[in-house]
């Protein structure tokens, strides 16, 4: 199988400090992968070379068949190809209700002048809720975001990257501020947004990790250090060494 997004011997450094080493690393469509390491391991950075926003010193990242040069694009047309972003703090539009949130951001070619003129059809409308069922939002579609639970808003925004209909999601520690239940119910959410489309979950959290049951990859000082099922990664003793010992 093809990967749906390669990347090959990257590295960057900032003021001499190397925060990428050599990394390489490869997700197929609708794989749901987790990627663990300590503070400062390069996951971050890792994100953000992915998504344009960080252009390494060397290396590769390709996308897709036919394949495509992603440090050639700007963060925009990155966004454009299919690969989504979810950072750690929810960012969603609070004064509008979820519905509104979602419409938002459904996939449309918009100017300035269309998105002035713009009013969702049924066909929009009909979206919206099968997104706000999926992430369990369907009962609050008329709820102001500001009113909604830490992770309630972090399954809208999911929603709203999910709206954009992306090939690649990357999560930035959804669990994190959730209670247990929330915490259960994005494991189930992620696993069920992977198959049609593939996923990458930052995560600290050991036990949502598990729950997630797939691949982990463990970054340290910006390059793989380990990868393989998360028993797998565990049992490693550099892993322990540098990750979960501390």
């Amino acid at each position: 199988m093809s990967a749906l997004l390669e990347v090959d011997g990257i590295s960057v450094a900032f003021d001499g400090y190397k925060a990428i080493n050599d990394l390489s690393f490869s997700i197929n469509e609708g794989e749901l992968r987790a990627v663990i390491g300590p503070n400062g391991a390069g996951k971050t950075t890792f994100m953000d070379i992915v998504t344009g926003k960080t252009r390494p010193d060397s290396g590769k990242v390709e996308w897709g068949r036919p394949t495509r040069n992603l440090l050639r694009m700007s963060e925009s047309e990155i966004a454009k190809l299919g690969i989504g972003r979810k950072f750690q703090r929810p960012t969603v539009f609070e004064n509008q209700s979820v519905q509104d949130n979602l419409v938002l951001s459904l996939r449309k070619q918009r100017g300035p002048v269309s998105a002035l003129l713009y009013r969702p059809s049924r066909t929009d409308l009909k979206k919206v809720e099968e997104l706000a069922e999926e992430i369990g939002l369907e009962q609050r579609l008329h709820r102001n975001a500001r009113e909604l639970s830490h992770g309630h808003k972090q399954w809208l925004e999911i929603g709203m990257l999910l709206a954009q209909d992306p090939q690649l999601l990357l999560v930035d520690e959804p669990a994190a501020g959730m209670t247990l239940a929330e915490r259960e119910r994005t494991t189930d959410l992620l696993k069920r947004m992977a198959g049609e489309r593939a996923v990458v979950v930052v995560e600290h959290d050991m036990d949502f990790v598990r729950r997630l049951n797939c691949r982990v990859t463990v970054l340290h000082e910006g390059a793989v250090l380990a990868e393989g099922s998360l028993d797998f990664v565990t049992s490693n003793q550099s892993v322990i060494e540098v990750y979960l010992g501390r």
